[in-house]
């Protein structure tokens, strides 16, 4: 009817961050989101996520947020902090205690598996690290960059490990291009990413505010595709967007967590499944 093509969201975080351009000081929305990134027992092509907002806020008062809220729904619904998980016997296999929350830095947890020295050594080493002694080849692509080295060794070899909830702070700016710059850490962002259940439950961030530099970050992520670029959420932080911290939090995966289910389907409804032939 409009005469103009649309398409799907991979996230609502552009469009609630236009909202704070325009007054609204704090925001959430529940929506769907899709992204065509594979199928597997934790990922669907589309769910559906919790994503807000909050002027003048950061990522140390996001992490209060996520931790205070998942508190407050495990009691609420599940009725207690100890969230048991059963097998097909009905015996319990895991424990999931969200009373206490670990703090750590990204780097310290890729050091604890790939190596204390893993920073120091040169890109080459790495690589060769995570290919040869790690045995990671089947996951890095010949074209990958240093930080999508170390990611991948996070994703694999860290994550899985992180039953208990844990907010892995200060990711490699490469990651996370909508994020404030650590002042502590130049090469690093204020972000963190919330794991519990071996898997990412919810990301989080000081919000970059910056039009110039959130320009040069985009313009790098793009490669230099101008069109990827989102210019109408670029002229909005030009007129000006106060600090603000965010948060994003995966629907289904924390009822995974909470109801002791090991497979994304089972907390969907109509989930896409490979067609009849």
């Amino acid at each position: 009817a409009l005469g103009c093509e649309f398409y799907m969201r991979i996230a609502l975080e552009l469009y609630l961050k236009r909202l704070l351009v325009g007054g609204v000081d704090k925001v959430f929305e529940i929506g769907r989101n899709f992204r065509n990134e594979g199928l597997s027992r934790r990922h669907n092509p589309e769910f559906t996520m919790l994503e807000a907002y909050e002027a003048y806020g950061d990522y140390a008062t996001m992490m209060e947020t996520v931790e205070s809220l998942i508190r407050h729904i495990a009691l609420t619904v599940v009725g207690t902090l100890k969230i048991e998980h059963r097998n097909a016997e009905g015996e319990v296999f895991k424990t999931i205690d969200l009373s206490h929350w670990r703090r750590a830095r990204y780097k310290d947890l890729v050091c604890e598996k790939a190596g204390d020295d893993w920073f120091m050594v040169s890109p080459e080493e790495r690589r060769r690290r995570a290919v040869e002694d790690l045995k990671l080849s089947g996951d890095i692509a010949a074209g990958y960059q240093d930080f999508e080295v170390t990611a991948a060794v996070f994703e694999k070899l860290v994550e899985p490990t992180l039953i208990q909830p844990t907010f892995v702070t200060h990711l490699p700016k490469q990651l996370v291009p909508l994020a404030k710059i650590s002042a502590e850490d130049p090469t690093t962002v204020e972000v963190f990413e919330c794991c519990i259940n071996g898997q990412e439950i919810a990301p989080g961030y000081t919000e970059q505010n910056d039009p110039i530099a959130q320009r040069e970050a985009l313009e790098h992520q793009a490669g230099g595709e101008q069109q990827k670029l989102d210019e109408d959420f670029l002229v909005a932080l030009e007129h000006g967007m106060p600090p603000a911290g965010g948060i994003g939090i995966g629907i289904d995966r924390l009822c995974m967590m909470l109801l002791g289910q090991e497979s994304i389907r089972d907390v969907i409804l109509f989930p896409q499944l490979k067609p009849k032939v």
